[in-house]
């Protein structure tokens, strides 16, 4: 081969390499426009899920969790408000006169709610200083259709009822934020709030009338900047108060209670896997607070509070599961930032004589 011949191929293998390398970068650069594009997508959507989180699920205001516990007897007044069954009827000649329960009465009971927790918060836990008041919305506020005696017996329809009960309510909380100036309210459903006859899963919140009834209640009231709401679209919810970790459900779906333990054992039950559910989930809690039973129970080292009802003793008590008596009232207590649960009680609702019965 000669010289002239050796010196021709180099030349074309060089240039078949040139080509080759000329290819390769344009297809690294249409390869990387097409990265680049893909990323502004994907950044695109993700902007709009973390504005649709944002107003689903607002962070909780910093009020309850300061960055250092404030000087003095401090705390944040905890309220539980949960089936109060607003117009279902308790006819006194069928309960032997344990109780009633009507529109009026439920009225009464709602106000004296209000007062009363001001009254223990204030005058008999003195000294204490309020950032404000964590309020618990427990489910089961209307009784609602899902049994044909409700049907039959409730003192108005689904929606009349509702657009009562926002007045009632809008007052009852203004009276708090009056007095301890923040008021920070989280609500989840309960069960008899259901639109349908058999409970759900998928959209187990939207499609309940407890969840319009705190919709309607943050809407009405979104003017007042005193007010901050957490009403999730799930059927349960978190809030951390201080350094203290509270998980809120309605409590149905905790089965049994027919024993001699009653309550207790659906309750601790529940409370353990819910606790290895919400570990898992990277929300562990130290506290479950839940109603639905009608009964008052605060077990510390259980770490469950659970609510009674405004309504009180009714027919379904008497009747199917033979519970005995027990009084109308709601759970209140104190969360500190150095102890934790401080101090917890009962609001007691109901006064007969005022109530005429």
């Amino acid at each position: 081969m000669t010289a002239g011949s050796k010196l021709a191929d180099d030349i074309r293998t060089e240039s078949n390499q040139h080509g080759d390398a000329t290819r390769e970068a344009a297809m690294l650069r249409s390869r990387v426009a097409m990265l680049v594009k893909e990323r502004d997508k994907l950044l695109k959507q993700l902007g709009v899920i973390e504005r649709i989180d944002a107003a689903r699920r607002p962070p909780p205001p910093r009020w309850l969790s300061p960055a250092a516990p404030a000087k003095g007897h401090r705390a944040t007044l905890c309220l539980l408000l949960t089936d109060t069954h607003f117009d279902e009827v308790v006819n006194p000649d069928e309960m032997h006169g344990i109780n009633a329960y009507n529109r009026h009465i439920a009225e009464l009971r709602l106000e004296r709610w209000a007062k009363r927790s001001v009254l223990l918060a204030r005058h008999y836990l003195a000294g204490v200083h309020y950032d404000g008041v964590c309020l618990m919305l427990g489910g089961d506020i209307f009784s609602g259709n899902i049994h044909q005696e409700l049907l039959v017996t409730n003192a108005d329809t689904l929606f009349g009822s509702l657009m009562h009960w926002l007045g009632p309510m809008e007052a009852a909380i203004e009276l708090l934020v009056k007095e301890f100036g923040r008021v920070h309210i989280v609500g989840v459903p309960g069960n008899h709030g259901r639109m349908t006859r058999k409970p759900i899963m998928k959209q187990r919140a939207a499609d309940n009338l407890d969840w319009l009834f705190y919709r309607l209640l943050a809407r009405d009231m979104r003017r007042d900047d005193r007010l901050t709401w957490d009403i999730t679209f799930a059927s349960d919810a978190h809030v951390k108060v201080y350094n203290t970790r509270y998980y809120l459900e309605h409590g149905d779906n905790f089965k049994g209670g027919s024993g001699i333990a009653g309550a207790l054992s659906p309750l601790m039950l529940g409370s353990h896997r819910a606790g290895k559910q919400q570990q898992a989930a990277g929300s562990p809690f130290d506290y479950m607070v839940i109603g639905h039973w009608h009964q008052h129970k605060f077990l510390e080292e259980e770490g469950i509070i659970a609510g009674s009802s405004l309504k009180g003793y009714d027919e379904f008590a008497k009747v199917i599961i033979k519970a005995p008596p027990r009084p109308p009232s709601q759970a209140l207590w104190i969360t500190t930032p150095e102890y934790g649960i401080g101090w917890s009680t009962q609001v007691r609702v109901a006064d007969r004589k005022a109530e005429g019965w």
